[in-house]
């Protein structure tokens, strides 16, 4: 089955149709004679490792972050049985894959370590003398 165009994923990144590849299987579940019939599952795969449009980095970091979902020649499954019909769930499919790989692409905006304010400090220490003093009165006093 022919994929229906290139996937973009995001603004820099376009997977082409022809790296997509689209197998629609028999649903499973209820819905008699419909389900029983028609072949409305999709499953979309792409070869991660061998893709042309991903630079090395691309390709080691999906590796990395979806190293659970791939299999062991590096294709990633994405399926979807949500639908009645085979173009929904290959739409939805579609989706899922290009957001799955969109967020795997994504690097976390290195952060800032930052220094508790001197008033943050001041004012904890202040709490722990308030709290030492309420415990200090509260003790026993020795009869010396």
């Amino acid at each position: 089955m022919a994929p229906q165009g290139d996937l973009a994923v995001e603004p820099g990144l376009t997977i082409p149709a022809a790296e997509l590849q689209v197998v629609a299987s028999r649903s499973s579940g209820p819905g008699g004679q419909h389900v029983n019939t028609t072949e409305t599952r999709v499953q979309l795969r792409w070869n991660v490792l061998e893709s042309q449009v991903l630079a090395e980095e691309q390709k080691e970091r999906l590796a990395r972050r979806l190293a659970a979902r791939l299999s062991a020649e590096g294709v990633l499954t994405v399926a979807c049985d949500t639908h009645r019909s085979q173009r929904r769930n290959r739409d939805e499919a579609r989706e899922r894959l290009a957001a799955l790989v969109r967020a795997s692409l994504h690097t976390p905006r290195p952060r800032r370590p930052t220094q508790v304010p001197r008033a943050a400090r001041e004012a904890r220490l202040e709490r722990k003398r308030r709290q030492a003093a309420v415990k200090r009165r509260r003790r026993r006093l020795d009869d010396d």
